[in-house]
């Protein structure tokens, strides 16, 4: 427990100086102020001293995982053996002292407290000060280990907006994007023949001519899905690398409902896959929310895939990265916070603008390709 009783100890000092001035004076009308202030500093340091004696104050946090600007619900609970003295609840969720149901045994604080950003957030524990009505002794008591509590604050997911659709939800964000019947015969070469093998992969021609058994390999349906790589590097501000980070939430929680995406998060070799049921998403959902502005995402494997990229930069990028550069036609996007200047954004999600690059590359009166739609 921490003390303050320097105007108790001033208090005292002040009695004992009258009562001192009046011995040696024999002055005897200083009798009475001073034995009322010694009076006044024992009664004050009994009051706290035995106020505080059995204090116990708990807190409890409702989640331990919670979404940007969504209410945490924290209780306060200060309990007592005896009826609490005057004094107040100290935390630092609370934007002033909260005071103690005085002659009570217990006080209860409820708190709805909000995050604006996303990431671990550690509470610092709540006190309980203890004062006399006078003011002149104060303790504080602590609640019991662990001395903090821990709040997991995630990336908010937005809608993704079709520019001048008035503010409205987009629907289905179309990236040039295969249908399923078409990505599960898409043929990736051939191999050696695998017992078991069906009868329609097998490489016939081979066999014919005298060599050995081959098969058709198939290429993974998870490569014709759409893919949002983010890239959280050279944000200018704190308040562009959370843009990014929730635009890449966005888009993934968007398109995996739309029929599956991936998604590469800095520190993953893999992209993680994601389906119209979110398996894994809370984990995935979770890492975001820890990720930092100096970690690079794995782009070795991205110019290899057959389906539409999302690249979401945290800065604004001047021109396209290496990975769209050599991606596939079936759909490159760059997602940057705030707007390009000059270019016509496809969507908007999350304070980012979304800009199809194919589109960058192809003249007026272009033939048709790849394009991307929003309905």
């Amino acid at each position: 427990m921490e003390e303050t009783a320097r105007p108790l100890l001033r208090t005292a000092a002040l009695g004992v100086v009258f009562v001192l001035f009046a011995g040696l004076l024999d002055a005897k009308p200083l009798y009475v102020p001073g034995a009322a202030l010694l009076i006044v500093s024992a009664g004050a340091a009994f009051w706290v001293m035995a106020g505080a004696r059995g204090v116990r104050v708990t807190r409890t946090v409702g989640v331990a995982r919670a979404m940007e600007e969504q209410p945490v619900p924290v209780e306060v609970m200060v309990t007592s053996p005896r009826p609490l003295p005057t004094g107040g609840v100290l935390d630092p969720l609370l934007p002033a002292p909260a005071p103690l149901a005085t002659g009570r045994r217990s006080t209860r604080v409820r708190i709805d407290v909000r995050f604006a950003r996303r990431g671990r957030k550690v509470l610092m524990p709540p006190r309980v000060v203890v004062r006399d009505p006078f003011g002149l002794m104060s303790r504080v008591a602590r609640g019991p280990l662990p001395a903090s509590d821990e709040v997991l604050i995630l990336p908010r997911v937005e809608p993704v907006r079709a520019p001048g659709a008035g503010g409205e939800p987009s629907g289905a964000l179309r990236l040039g994007r295969r249908s399923s019947e078409a990505a599960e015969i898409e043929l990736d070469g051939l191999r050696q023949h695998r017992p078991g093998t069906a009868a329609s992969r097998i490489f016939w021609p081979s066999l014919a001519k005298g060599g050995e058994l081959l098969e058709r390999r198939l290429r993974a349906d998870s490569d014709t899905r759409p893919l949002v790589v983010l890239d959280p590097r050279g944000a200018t501000s704190e308040e562009d690398l959370d843009a990014a980070v929730r635009a890449t939430a966005s888009l993934a929680v968007h398109l995996a409902g739309d029929g599956g995406c991936a998604l590469l998060i800095p520190g993953d070799r893999r992209p993680a896959a994601l389906d119209p049921g979110l398996l894994g998403w809370a984990n995935v959902h979770a890492r975001l929310a820890l990720v930092e502005a100096e970690a690079p995402p794995a782009l070795s494997g991205v110019a290899a895939r057959r389906g539409p990229i999302l690249y979401v930069a945290a800065r604004r990028l001047s021109r396209p990265p290496r990975a769209l550069a050599h991606a596939p036609g079936g759909g490159r996007v760059l997602v940057v916070p705030g707007t390009l200047s000059g270019r016509h954004a496809s969507f908007t999600v999350a304070g980012c603008s979304g800009y199809e690059l194919s589109e960058a590359r192809r003249g007026p009166g272009a033939g048709a390709g790849p394009r991307k739609a929003i309905a």
